[in-house]
């Protein structure tokens, strides 16, 4: 699977990287069910996050198999994986590393010695990211938007591929800090973890209170992940759809032009800050996957669409107003996507 729809020579040869990347998205999907029971679209969403080369939040109250889930995609790839399990007193030094003293035993010369952190892994796990404080939260920005750390004035590049999955606690919950906005940000996806179906828990108690434990298969390694992802970058937008894709996001605005349903819309109600270009970003990035793995080679309104909701909740800051009438995120991409005709621009007047 190493073909790009803008590079290859032939039609054929498109299809068939499609349809491989398709089968190998499936078989990732199938090997992690092994273990995750039910919660289909959380699967669906971090696998589109390794796909994409983005990072993804993993929301839910503890118990719920974030962590498991996170573990159970390290093991189906040929990768590094570390986690790193977020406390109030956990310090930057403990996420990125530091220089330490070295003393070279022939010479007796003493030296800095740049000491690894867990972050130097290619799959990482912040656990429970939101009960660190906001200084040790942002030591992940560097790491997660340009794949390298800077310590003592020297930068050090992160291996390719690199995703950080982390897990967090409601805010409501005791002893938990708010994610910074400007880190909220750099997550490609935000997924809400639900609660089990009355089938999926008997299944659940049937494979971990049982003499056997499910195992998984290892699916790919650096290669064919890097490949995946140039795959995806290269599958085909129309100016129509990615149009759409940037009015989304413009609709979360107040004040501004395109805000969902005008002067006295529900962004200009309730939206403090709308979405940034980020958002985006991942509207057509995530819908490129979804296209891929529905057969098609281009993005349609529908893909948008459907990862609407993944994008731009934790990209639009609400206001108080919001929070007296209880109107969270999700409620308000809905509308907003009620409101965004798909037509393009010059297409309605």
């Amino acid at each position: 699977m190493s073909a790009n729809p803008e590079h290859t020579d032939t039609p054929a040869e498109v299809k068939q990287a499609c349809d491989n990347f398709r089968v190998t998205f499936n078989t990732l999907r199938a090997e992690i069910g092994k273990v995750m029971v039910g919660q289909q679209e959380v699967i669906e969403a971090v696998l589109t996050s390794l796909f994409t080369g983005g990072n993804v939040l993993l929301e839910g109250v503890p118990g719920l198999g974030k962590t498991l889930l996170v573990r159970t995609l390290a093991q189906t790839l040929h990768l590094p994986f570390s986690r790193i399990q977020f406390t109030p007193d956990l310090m930057p030094a403990d996420v990125i590393g530091t220089n330490i003293v070295s003393e070279d035993p022939d010479t007796g010369r003493r030296q800095f010695v740049f000491q690894r952190g867990p972050i130097f892994a290619q799959v990482v796990l912040a656990d429970e990211i939101n009960r660190a404080t906001p200084k040790t939260q942002s030591a992940l920005l560097e790491a997660m938007q340009e794949r390298s750390v800077t310590v003592g004035g020297e930068t050090h590049v992160l291996a390719k591929p690199f995703i950080v999955l982390a897990t967090q606690n409601p805010i409501e919950q005791e002893g938990t800090y708010p994610l910074p906005e400007a880190q909220l940000d750099r997550f490609l996806l935000k997924i809400n973890v639900g609660y089990s179906q009355l089938d999926d828990l008997m299944t659940i108690l049937d494979r971990t209170t049982g003499a056997q434990t499910p195992t998984v298969e290892r699916v790919m390694d650096a290669d064919q992940i890097l490949d995946a992802q140039d795959l995806v970058r290269g599958v085909v937008v129309a100016p129509h759809v990615k149009q759409y894709a940037a009015r989304l996001v413009l609709a979360t605005h107040p004040e501004g032009d395109f805000a969902a349903g005008g002067a006295s819309g529900p962004t200009n109600r309730y939206v403090r800050c709308g979405a940034s270009p980020r958002g985006a970003q991942a509207l057509v990035l995530a819908g490129k996957v979804k296209a891929l793995t529905e057969g098609r080679y281009h993005v349609s309104y529908q893909d948008i669409q459907d990862v609407a909701l993944a994008c731009l909740r934790h990209r639009i800051l609400l206001n108080f107003e919001a929070e007296a009438d209880r109107v969270d995120p999700d409620d308000l991409v809905r509308e907003i996507l009620k409101m965004t005709p798909s037509q393009p621009i010059g297409a309605m007047a």
